[in-house]
């Protein structure tokens, strides 16, 4: 489930019957290894796996154990990086070739063919050279063209940096959190810094306990919260509320939503009715106290058809 301090705010004023948060799943994937690409370890089991994702995210080991073994048989985040990445990129070379051939075929019968396999010629250079996808330059009708294929080196990356108790109070004291942190700059990806051993211990945790255990650590919210909170994001995807005593809840929807379709969300009957929605912003019902104290002043909007749905608006 998402994280929404708004969602709690909104169980605490309504104690509602029902409580239903926004939810992003995430794939567990385990198995790649060194020639994954050609079939070692599991293989292309786990880049069929990562073709159905909408984006990735990377744990990176950023601590020393003897007692857990690495596969490599040292700790080294870079290194690590660059193994997958390659794993990737060689797997889209294979698949990249197959469309070039695939377009030149086509293109004696229809010449806009010509210009796809251009395209992806000039990937395939950028690929050759081991770069992902993700970091090739090109205009945007072209980004159009190459995301028709599934290409996995052009899935947008957070990496995880999992890193011991200690490490995890201050990442940034941390040598190899801060190598991770400067590949992601020049990737323009994210960090968020976690330690699976504290999360394990948190999960176990709720409510006032759970808030005790991170004042502890000196830290407002659990690596993994933080996690899925920039995974949400990252997909550009926003959550509104809706509120009442049967239920609150989070509905997700994509940033630039229109106040029609996301009505659709909840029925399709509600878009092909749609004639207007009634919004007030999450701070202003919190400061009135009662949907009845905000409509007095003057705060739930009327809106219509061209209405833009921003994070966290309240709508009927």
């Amino acid at each position: 489930t998402v994280p929404d301090e708004r969602l709690e705010g909104l169980r605490d004023m309504y104690n509602p019957k029902k409580f239903t948060p926004a939810v992003i799943e995430f794939v567990d994937i385990a198995g790649l290894v060194k020639g994954a690409s050609k079939g070692e370890g599991l293989g292309n089991k786990f880049l069929s796996n990562i073709r159905s994702t909408d984006a990735i995210v990377h744990v990176v080991r950023c601590f020393e154990d003897s007692n857990i073994t690495h596969v490599e048989g040292s700790t080294d985040p870079l290194r690590d990086i660059d193994i997958i990445n390659l794993e990737l990129v060689m797997a889209d070379i294979e698949m990249v070739e197959r469309r070039i051939d695939k377009a030149k075929k086509a293109a004696k019968g229809d010449k806009k063919y010509f210009q796809e396999a251009e395209i992806f010629e000039g990937l395939l250079e950028h690929l050759n050279e081991g770069k992902t996808a993700r970091t090739y330059e090109c205009s945007e009708d072209e980004l159009a063209v190459l995301q028709t294929s599934d290409l996995l080196s052009l899935k947008n990356v957070i990496y995880a940096a999992n890193l011991d108790e200690d490490g995890f109070s201050d990442p940034e004291g941390v040598s190899y959190y801060c190598q991770v942190e400067q590949r992601a700059k020049e990737q323009g990806a994210q960090v968020i810094p976690v330690c699976a051993k504290l999360e394990a211990e948190i999960a176990e945790l709720d409510g006032e306990e759970k808030k005790m255990f991170l004042d502890d650590l000196g830290v407002a919210e659990s690596g993994l919260d933080r996690l899925v909170k920039a995974s949400y994001t990252l997909l550009g995807l926003i959550s509104y509320l809706t509120s009442g005593e049967d239920e609150c809840r989070a509905w997700t929807i994509k940033r630039g939503t229109k106040a029609p379709q996301a009505a659709g969300k909840i029925h399709s009957d509600f878009e092909r009715g749609f004639i207007r929605a009634e919004v007030v912003s999450y701070d202003d019902l919190m400061a009135c106290g009662t949907m009845a104290a905000a409509r007095e002043k003057g705060l739930i909007r009327s809106e219509g058809k061209e209405y833009v749905v921003q994070d966290g608006d309240i709508i009927l």
